[in-house]
């Protein structure tokens, strides 16, 4: 069993990295293998919409992206851990998610499996957000959905945490680490399933 982490913030020991941690702490003691993968820490691309991926199902794009997409097919489950900015994932989270329209064109246009052999993936996303207003998490949400959609997954669980900002401030969230450890180790069961 192998999970795929993915951090989404460009700040280094920010709350959703936190958040993230402790998640993949969950999954290894529940006996997953765990790979860690910093988005800041690559140079990846935005998406140029050039649309070679339609014959092929293959980003031409040659940057850090190459390296990940092996990894998003052989993971059993995926966690994205993304901070909001203006209702939406960070512009690391983004640009990664757009280059993931090469998996969308390979499933959709030219009708192949992403990840054969594991039909049931489970993605899990964790965000936190500034704001208080009701619907902070939305925009990310639908992103979120239709990411996992098209890597043959499908979006199991979310935890969002309104009115967290300054660095640090999850830890001071009453339930944040421990549900966040909780759904590490769920998602694993749920995943070997």
């Amino acid at each position: 069993m192998k999970v795929l982490g993915i951090y989404g913030s460009p700040r280094r020991g920010g709350n959703t990295e936190l958040l993230l941690k402790e998640l993949l702490r969950g999954c290894r003691e529940a006996g997953a293998e765990v790979e860690e993968v910093f988005l800041r820490d690559l140079k990846i691309s935005p998406c140029l919409e050039i649309y070679a991926c339609k014959k092929d199902g293959k980003c031409p794009i040659k940057d850090d992206m190459q390296s990940l997409y092996e990894r998003l097919i052989e993971a059993d489950a995926l966690a994205l851990a993304s901070p909001v900015f203006f209702y939406a994932v960070s512009a690391h989270t983004k640009a990664f998610i757009d280059r993931c329209q090469a998996m969308w064109a390979k499933k959709y246009l030219l009708k192949q499996p992403i990840s054969p052999g594991k039909p049931q993936r489970k993605g899990v996303f964790l965000s936190v957000g500034g704001s208080k207003g009701s619907k902070v998490f939305d925009g990310s949400l639908l992103t979120m959905k239709y990411f996992y959609d098209a890597l043959d997954a499908t979006l199991y669980r979310s935890l969002l945490y309104q009115n967290i900002d300054a660095q640090g401030d999850i830890l001071q969230h009453p339930t944040a680490m421990a549900e966040a450890y909780a759904l590490g180790k769920e998602l694993v069961k749920e995943s070997s399933e």
